[in-house]
């Protein structure tokens, strides 16, 4: 994957943590960077998961072992795309 330097202004305190990362940090690091782009729909996990140069399951998969689940869907809009499928298979019927 080529990669680019960019100055990127962080807290003075973060300093410490952010130089000489390994490999498996700066991976860490730059998916958590893309993830609010996956929340606000900018990309799409396979789109940031190409960018990082991974298969999108690795991504995924990242993703939840911190705790970020893949679908987001409040319980309100789990019932009513429920609801809606109900509607669907009761016209097809």
């Amino acid at each position: 994957m080529k990669t680019v330097n960019i100055q990127l202004a962080v807290p003075e305190d973060m300093a410490p943590y952010l130089n000489g990362e390994e490999q498996g940090q700066a991976f860490a690091r730059n998916a958590m960077l893309l993830y609010p782009l996956i929340r606000n729909l900018t990309i799409s996990h396979g789109r940031a998961a190409e960018i990082l140069g991974v298969h999108k399951t690795d991504l995924i998969e990242f993703y939840d072992s911190m705790g970020i689940p893949y679908l987001n869907q409040s319980r309100e809009e789990l019932f009513d795309d429920l609801n809606t499928l109900d509607r669907v298979v009761e016209a097809v019927r």
